[in-house]
């Protein structure tokens, strides 16, 4: 196997690596603050569209945690940065939170219900049999259906909740029609998040903690690949895998050093 490039920019998930349940994981601090001194280009991201980047960070502030603006990137900028590529100046029908909203207006994307060219769907807490059912009769007339994230379900205090792969299976099963799900395991976000930064690749590391989102896609777009064991893959959850990743480390601790 050809020896990898040192890393010279960091990218790493947020919930199972940084936080787990709104508590900071030890070490996510120290790693980040490394990372800011160092001046390296790093993006923390998520597959959650509904916060903006602002939201984020005022949130992740109250953790304790600081990550600048500029370097957050969710499925609800790569879905923007990904229609803002394939059709400029588009119109869409959003089902969705601000943190997309928001991300399609930056492009200057119009949203509407009247012939759009997408429908598109993202988190939300109050999806609606009325938006569905919208978003059903748009696509069977012909506006072309685009997902964030193919996330089945998110969670809460509570327990599991339905999220966007969810309801948009239950689109697809009105429609007949499959959506293209623009966030991870799609390598696509990772490949807008580096051009974002204008990191290389090679020369790139993805920290994760599912290896079917996080590895599998940072794999796909050429980076090394970190797994950490503090989110949702175990040591032992490794080997049903038919791809592995470059290290598996106990948490984001154990890579402050290599900053």
């Amino acid at each position: 196997m050809a020896e990898r490039k040192p890393i010279e920019s960091w990218l790493t998930d947020m919930d199972g690596v940084l936080i787990h349940e709104g508590t900071p994981i030890p070490g996510a601090d120290e790693f980040l603050r490394k990372l800011r001194e160092s001046g390296k280009p790093f993006l923390v991201l998520t597959n959650n569209s509904m916060y903006t980047q602002r939201d984020l960070h005022a949130r992740l502030a109250r953790m304790g945690l600081d990550v600048p603006v500029q370097h957050i990137w969710t499925s609800a900028l790569a879905t923007a940065k990904f229609l803002a590529d394939q059709r400029p100046g588009g119109t869409a029908y959003v089902i969705g939170e601000a943190g997309l909203t928001t991300a399609l207006h930056e492009v200057d994307y119009v949203l509407t219900d009247t012939d759009p060219d997408f429908v598109i769907l993202g988190e939300t807490r109050t999806y609606s049999f009325e938006a569905m059912t919208k978003a059903v009769r748009l696509i069977n007339d012909g506006a072309r259906f685009i997902a964030t994230n193919p996330d089945e379900t998110g969670p809460s205090a509570e327990g599991a909740l339905p999220a966007t792969g969810a309801v948009a299976a239950l689109i697809t099963k009105a429609t007949g029609v499959e959506p293209y799900f623009v966030g991870k395991p799609n390598p696509l976000m990772m490949r807008a998040g580096l051009n974002a930064i204008g990191a290389h690749s090679e020369h790139s590391a993805m920290i994760g903690d599912r290896m079917d989102t996080d590895i599998v896609s940072g794999m796909e777009a050429g980076m090394s690949t970190y797994l950490v064991l503090t989110g949702l893959t175990q040591a032992e959850d490794v080997e049903r895998f038919p791809y592995r990743p470059t290290h598996v480390v106990k948490s984001i601790a154990d890579l402050v050093e290599l900053i």
